[in-house]
């Protein structure tokens, strides 16, 4: 997945490291270790500016080492996504689709009177969707008509085939991925856009 944090320099600053969970093995780019290295290479940047005598390429190497310098600063661990926000304008609607035809289950441990609007916290494996009935801003018609095409949520599945079936049965649109890929795109019912990628 692509970082928010990733510096926007011609050269490749980020010294890579392996990190392991109890999930899977994955590379990541560690900003805190090898200063000295990210130095040196934005020294010899700003001396190769220097010596073309490019001064907006000197202002602009300065400007990315301070935001490195920044990113530095940050002493979080990124775990997963905890939940993905949903407006609708009708809770039981929604629920309708999300509980009877996905097969959702709500999480009772989370506050649905403690905010201002109706709500529920439905679980998507380990993490959540939260709907929250509010007037949908987005609008249900004029969009596009694969859902990868539009701002969505995407949910790993094992078999996308029998999630195919109960759309068919249920009579909800839906698409399948352009790439060929085993994956799903379809609407609920305020049209946000959600993705089912088999794994």
């Amino acid at each position: 997945m692509a970082s928010i944090f990733r510096p926007s320099v011609s050269v490749d600053l980020r010294p890579k490291v392996t990190c392991t969970n109890h999930h899977s093995t994955i590379e990541r780019f560690d900003f805190r270790k090898n200063k000295n290295l990210r130095k040196d290479r934005l020294n010899g940047s700003l001396k190769a500016n220097q010596a073309q005598g490019s001064a907006e390429g000197i202002r602009v190497v300065q400007e990315k080492e301070l935001r490195i310098r920044h990113v530095d600063a940050i002493d979080y661990v990124v775990v997963g996504v905890h939940h993905v926000g949903l407006l609708c304008k009708n809770l039981e609607r929604s629920l309708e689709f999300y509980q009877n035809i996905l097969g959702l289950e709500i999480n009772e441990a989370r506050p649905h009177d403690k905010l201002p609007y109706r709500g529920a916290w439905l679980w998507v494996g380990s993490e959540m969707i939260h709907l929250m009935e509010l007037p949908n801003p987005d609008p249900l018609t004029g969009r596009p008509e694969h859902g990868g095409r539009d701002r969505h949520a995407c949910i790993a599945i094992r078999d996308v085939s029998n999630l195919k079936e109960i759309l068919d049965k249920a009579g909800i649109e839906y698409t399948m991925s352009r790439s060929g890929r085993p994956a799903i795109f379809t609407r609920d019912p305020d049209a946000n856009a959600l993705e089912f990628t088999q794994v």
